[in-house]
């Protein structure tokens, strides 16, 4: 049974936001001050997974970091948006209209000020335990876990079992 008060049998598409959803806010940083991101592997795993299911995944992010795109080009994701700073929005709408989904079929998991409009722009609004006051207060479902610590693996193990793609024994890994 999900604790998302939603129709998961509709989500066709998930969004993600990084910094603050699949990384946590707080990483380390090289000599040149930048941020060092860390990626949850269980996340990935169900990323991936969810991929190989069907699932259309779009990541939308202001950063514009290589290893961000080569991390998710490994878990099979190609619709990536970098750079995309305040402009979250327009990156989701051209990647609804680019994949044919309906703001209904589609969650989006943020965590900060910059999340705001494209949460607001779809069926599914998710924030992980320590987004921003604002952010919690629009989303239909806040994940037990903080931004990094495995926000995505929630929300898509309880999207693919609601819709029976969720594997249910060992053999299923690495699928």
């Amino acid at each position: 049974m999900s604790k998302i008060d939603y129709n998961l049998l509709k989500i066709k598409g998930i969004v993600c936001d990084v910094d603050g959803v699949l990384s946590p806010t707080v990483v380390p940083m090289d000599a040149n001050g930048v941020p060092q991101r860390m990626a949850n592997l269980k996340d990935g795993y169900a990323m991936q997974l969810a991929v190989k299911k069907g699932i259309r995944f779009a990541i939308i992010s202001g950063a514009d970091v290589q290893q961000v795109r080569n991390r998710f080009m490994k878990l099979g994701i190609t619709d990536i948006f970098l750079g995309a700073g305040m402009d979250k929005l327009e990156a989701l709408k051209k990647w609804l209209n680019d994949s044919g989904l309906k703001p209904d079929e589609v969650a989006y998991l943020g965590d900060d000020i910059p999340d705001l409009a494209p949460m607001l722009a779809v069926g599914l609004p998710v924030a992980p335990r320590d987004a921003a006051i604002e952010v919690r207060a629009i989303a239909r479902y806040i994940t037990a876990a903080d931004g990094g610590r495995g926000v995505a693996r929630e929300v898509v193990e309880q999207v693919l079992k609601a819709q029976d793609l969720w594997p249910v024994t060992a053999a299923s890994f690495g699928l």
